[in-house]
């Protein structure tokens, strides 16, 4: 929790109180309701039932050279209280839980949805135009729904803001709702150990003021049109998952380095030799499983339809621009 607390306020989420940060969507409300109620209860009956163990231990201690009595008879006043009281106050609590958890669970009919992907160890967000951003930009007191998938591990999306926390597991479509209802930048955790640079798959819901997010999707959606190729490519080497497994420096990673590969002959598994050039980068892009270089395991996934002509070009142009 220190941890988590320390990052929304390098964020600048101010507010909230030591047991939960600041109230940031519609829903935030009633799950703090619900904690801060099982809290105290939790409390009380701490305090009650320690507070007469005590009491009773020193009141009714047994002195030296007396003899210990028989134990009394069992009083079915006291017995029936202290168990119809928690059973009346877990169904309560049980109810509340439930209905939280159904208003969390089902997202409204006209929410805008958002095409979520975690893998190791980033988090890509896809609008309904096709463009994909490393953080989740929202238009503030519009209803969001979250359709979540992985490709690879186990990871969990985690707005604390938001009180919004979902598993995201490979192979099936997980979903999460919000309506954020302040504009401001807000942390995003992975809170299901995924591998070793869990701690570093970060994100942030950036929720735009009225008007603004569509004048922001707008303008990043055309990046390619406006930015010189090698810089486009830059970039979605950074937001599309490149970053994760090639490096730019020349070390070795789970993926051969980009660094100075092209021009470059390198030595496939079974022994064939092929020159790195445009064909050859865009295969590997499109179909990495059908020349893998030795040394490597075939574990990048495909990206066939998954990245435009545009995006390929682009992300050549800046392999190229990798100088040894």
């Amino acid at each position: 929790m220190s941890f988590e607390l320390g990052m929304m306020a390098a964020a600048g989420e101010t507010g909230g109180s030591f047991w939960m940060p600041p109230e940031i969507s519609t829903s935030a409300a009633g799950v703090d309701w619900i904690f801060y109620f099982i809290f105290w209860i939790s409390l009380f009956f701490f305090l009650l039932i320690v507070g007469l163990m005590t009491y009773f231990v020193v009141r009714y201690r047994r002195p030296k050279g007396v003899e210990a009595e028989g134990a009394p008879s069992h009083n079915m006043v006291l017995e029936v209280t202290w168990s119809v009281i928690p059973l009346i106050l877990v169904i309560v609590i049980f109810y509340l839980g439930f209905k939280g958890f159904m208003d969390l669970f089902t997202s409204p009919q006209n929410a805008y949805e958002v095409l979520v992907t975690g893998q190791k160890w980033k988090w890509l967000f896809q609008y309904p135009n096709g463009y994909v951003d490393e953080n989740l930009h929202v238009p503030v007191d519009v209803p969001v729904r979250l359709v979540m998938s992985s490709e690879d591990v186990i990871h969990s999306l985690y707005i604390p803001a938001f009180r919004v926390k979902r598993d995201v597991v490979p192979g099936r479509y997980t979903k999460a709702w919000f309506q954020a209802t302040q504009a401001g930048d807000y942390q995003i955790f992975c809170a299901e150990y995924c591998g070793k640079s869990h701690s570093d798959m970060l994100a942030k819901v950036v929720v735009e003021k009225p008007g603004d997010f569509e004048k922001w999707l707008e303008k990043a959606s055309n990046f390619l049109d406006t930015m010189p190729p090698a810089e486009a490519g830059a970039r979605l080497y950074k937001t599309r998952g490149c970053a994760q497994c090639h490096s730019i420096d020349g070390t070795s990673g789970i993926g051969p380095t980009f660094k100075g590969v092209f021009g470059e002959t390198v030595v496939m598994v079974g022994g064939a030799k092929v020159a790195v050039d445009e064909n050859y980068l865009r295969e590997s892009i499109n179909e990495p499983q059908v020349r893998v270089v030795a040394g490597y395991q075939p574990v990048m996934p495909t990206f066939k339809g998954r990245l435009k002509d545009k995006e390929i070009t682009a992300i050549i142009e800046y392999i190229k621009s990798l100088e040894r």
